[in-house]
Formats: C-alpha cells, structure tokens, sequence
C-alpha cells in the first residue's frame, strides 16, 4: 500500500489534518503523522492535541509516496523550519506527490514549486500566491495536490485517494462516509 507522511507542527488546523489522514488509512494507505517538535503530542489551533506516530527528526531522510502539510497557523513553522523545506523538495526530486491544504502551499511557494503551477489555497495567502485558483475546492497539477482550507478537507481527501491509490477506492471510500 501507498506511503503518507504528514507533518504536524504546533498550531495545525484539526480538520484539515484529521479528515485527509482518517480518509487515506480508510483507503489502506500507510500513513504516518510526524510532530514537527520535540514530542508527539501536537496541539491544533482549537485547543485538540493529537498523538503523532513519531517526530520529524526520528524519520531522517526517510522518502514516502506522498507527503501531506496541513495549513492553520502552524504554517508559519513549516515555513521556517529547514527540514520541512528539505522534506518538501527531496519528495519533489524523487518524483513522489505533495499535498498541501489551506495556508500550506505557502511551504510549497517558499520551496520555489509553484511557478507556472495550477493550485489553489486559503485567501490568507492569496497576497503571496497570487494565482491562487480561488474558485477551486482541489487542484491536481501534476504531482502537486492543494486545496483551500478546512471546508474542503473531504474532498482534498478523496483526491488524494484517487492521485495514490485509485479512483474506484476514492468511490468506495467517499460512499462508505456518504459523501
């Protein structure tokens, strides 16, 4: 089955993490959740503390075939950590999907790989990534996957089920949820 790793920093929005993790595990991806900081308790923007699997810095330079960045406020530490950056654009050179919901194509923006890219993101960001595709709940463009933000995280999901796995599974997945 598919890889995930999605990274988890301090401040992350519950519904744009929790809804494409609990999507992707229905599918039968392998999906694994890195705290950004020392512990693997991460608390979100609206007071939820999730338990990673593991921390960014246990993982190394381990390669997955998607990573996930979810937005919130905790976008502003994936921006300015190194390892996130370096995680970015090593999955970006070994040719495998990122994901990015919300303020999070931001990180992608900063790893210099949204030029002459389709993508969409929260209007938060709209003054840095000024071809944001606002009208788009998801964009596929290539290997890059975004979305705008906690209203559209079921479908952010089941998209990334179709890019990773198959659409039939996104069909199967989205019908078992009644979506």
């Amino acid at each position: 089955m598919p890889t995930v790793l999605a990274i988890l920093p301090a401040g992350f929005e519950e519904l744009e993490a929790v809804a494409p993790i609990d999507l992707l595990r229905r599918a039968g991806a392998e999906v694994t959740v890195a705290a950004l900081g020392a512990t693997i308790h991460v608390t979100g923007r609206n007071g939820l503390t999730m338990h990673a699997d593991t921390t960014l810095d246990a993982l190394g330079e381990n390669i997955f075939d998607l990573l996930f960045l979810p937005g919130g406020p905790g976008v502003a530490l994936m921006r300015a950590d190194p390892r996130v950056r370096a995680a970015v654009l090593r999955h970006h050179q070994a040719d495998r999907w990122l994901a990015a919901i919300c303020a999070a194509p931001a990180v992608l923006h900063d790893a210099g790989l949204l030029a002459g890219r389709r993508y969409t993101a929260h209007f938060s960001v709209a003054s840095e990534l000024t071809a944001i595709l606002a009208d788009q709940r998801v964009v596929a463009d290539g290997h890059l996957l975004t979305s705008r933000g906690a209203g559209t995280a079921i479908d952010f999901g089941l998209m990334l089920i179709t890019q990773l796995v198959s659409p039939e599974k996104s069909a199967e997945v989205a019908c078992s949820i009644c979506a």
